[in-house]
């Protein structure tokens, strides 16, 4: 716990950021771990991003959570690069040390917590399905293919940066890119997982039902009150399990503040604090 009477400051960077459940989560974390900070939003556009992280580190911040879009430059900011943020080259996570700025990506640890020990879902041996190309889908391949999948499979609108983005990892693991007409379906992937922003802008990537089975498992990265319109598509075509990314987000911040505070919360009550939030009223 620290020891003086002014908080520790923390804050979440994006644009736009007024929607972010990070202040909430995090505020949930340090009661819990009886750890004295602030935490708060900071709206920094573009071409304002770079000037407004240094400015809070140099009036004393601890740290920043980053969201878009904003991971990759905030790679390039950071003067050190965890290994895992070197993989995803983009950094959602920044601290201080050693008078330095330091980076890391939280994203793809966050995403196996979930998947593996909330949702119970074992990744070995899998067929993966990634629908995306762009930095979400680049923040989480590496911790992906290191859980050791039988084969993924990114798909993207744009078949070149799909392509582009599978030999990038080609050493990691087997995989695969290719366009939305080139999807591999002869049988249900395991696990399809939607990376894109498709489900902010109210619509489905162009996915072949066969592709998903009784057995498959569609996670939405994104969130939002209830189903989002992909995990509501993927159950009326008969999904086994369908689910968006609420736990994702709580467990990258968790491994975020353990980083910061050298505690690691209980994400589980701040999980249900969130269901009890968003399921709509009955």
């Amino acid at each position: 716990m620290s020891d003086t009477t002014t908080p520790d400051r923390y804050a979440v960077i994006g644009h736009p950021v007024s929607q972010s459940w990070s202040p909430f989560i995090h505020g949930m974390f340090a009661k819990q771990t009886n750890q004295n900070i602030s935490y708060s939003r900071i709206d920094a556009p573009p071409e304002e991003f770079e000037r407004q992280v240094a400015a809070f580190f140099q009036t004393g911040g601890k740290g920043l959570n980053v969201t878009v879009p904003h991971k990759q430059v905030a790679a390039l900011v950071a003067r050190y690069r965890t290994p895992r943020a070197e993989i995803a080259g983009a950094v959602n996570t920044l601290m201080i040390k050693d008078d330095a700025i330091h980076g890391d990506n939280t994203d793809g640890a966050g995403l196996i917590t979930d998947l593996t020990g909330n949702l119970g879902f074992a990744l070995e041996n899998t067929r993966i399905l990634i629908i995306g190309a762009g930095g979400a889908a680049r923040g989480v391949l590496g911790p992906l293919l290191a859980a050791g999948p039988e084969y993924v499979e990114i798909t993207n609108r744009n078949e070149n940066r799909a392509l582009e983005l599978a030999k990038e990892f080609a050493a990691l693991g087997e995989l695969r890119g290719c366009g939305f007409a080139d999807i591999t379906a002869d049988r249900s992937f395991d696990l399809v997982l939607n990376a894109t922003s498709a489900s902010l802008q109210d619509f489905v990537p162009p996915i072949p039902r066969s592709a998903i089975g009784p057995a498959t498992l569609c996670y939405d990265m994104a969130y939002g009150k209830g189903d989002t319109i992909f995990t509501h598509w993927a159950k009326t075509i008969g999904a086994g399990r369908a689910e968006c990314g609420w736990g994702m987000l709580v467990e990258q911040a968790a491994e975020s503040f353990y980083l910061w505070r050298g505690v690691r919360p209980d994400t589980k009550p701040v999980l249900e604090a969130i269901r009890d939030q968003r399921l709509p009223p009955k």
